[in-house]
């Protein structure tokens, strides 16, 4: 048996799964595993550096979220939104986002007010810092916020899914691959006019912004596939094998 083999034989007992589990959401937001990108569990072991045993709970639970899928005979892979299906996404957000931002108003405290402030300059910090993807998170932050301030479970729950999708829809059709600025992220702009909004406790013009924006980022969309090349798992999660 080489080395590289005894590596990925070898637990690392630290790792729980709850970390290989936002490890692998982190590389998948972040864009380091693009849609389509197969996730072999063998390669994922050796990359994380545990059994075998211990991914597939993992790629289980990211597909119950339709972050990963599983295709017979082809096994697990990163998650490739149809037009349809992006198209379906933002529909259902329009129509619960609207409602969750008048419940907000409703319900939040003045600390979810000011985080939702917080995360707008986080975001604005990392379009100047030319972080894009990082910006891009942070918009999706920005909504699951407000679902959280809202106090509606249900909708909470099914717009984080929503929210992952609409990632994986922004990374498969934005414009020119890697988001640029100007690309269908939520505009930091349109979060300032939301709050401002959320502030005077204007449910009808926060409703009414939120479908615009959401309207907005679909626009933006160039619905045409672009094929990525496959990254190397081992070096993605820091897992470092050599060969005898």
């Amino acid at each position: 048996m080489n080395s590289a083999t005894a590596s990925a034989a070898v637990e690392e007992p630290h790792l729980s799964d709850e970390t290989i589990y936002e490890r692998l959401v982190a590389a998948i937001l972040d864009q380091r595993l693009p849609p389509g990108t197969k996730l072999v569990s063998d390669r994922l072991a050796q990359a994380f550096g545990v059994s075998r045993t211990r991914i597939h709970p993992v790629l289980v639970r990211l597909a119950n979220e339709r972050i990963v899928t599983f295709t017979p005979r082809r096994g697990a892979s990163v998650a490739q939104p149809s037009v349809e299906e992006a198209r379906e996404v933002f529909e259902v957000r329009r129509m619960i986002e609207p409602r969750l931002v008048a419940l907000f108003i409703a319900n939040a405290s003045g600390a979810a007010v000011q985080g939702l402030a917080d995360c707008i300059a986080q975001e604005e910090a990392a379009h100047a810092a030319g972080d894009t993807v990082r910006a891009v998170r942070l918009t999706g932050e920005f909504h699951l916020l407000i679902a959280e301030g809202s106090g509606h479970q249900t909708l909470g729950r099914v717009l984080r899914e929503l929210v992952f999708r609409t990632s994986l829809i922004i990374m498969r059709y934005g414009t020119g691959g890697a988001l640029q600025a100007g690309s269908p992220a939520c505009a930091c702009l349109d979060h300032r006019r939301l709050l401002d909004a959320i502030r005077l406790g204007d449910a009808n013009e926060a409703a009414r912004f939120m479908r615009e924006h959401l309207e907005q980022i679909e626009s933006q969309l160039h619905f045409t596939q672009r094929p990525a090349g496959p990254p190397d798992l081992a070096s993605l999660f820091g897992r470092v094998t050599t060969t005898s």
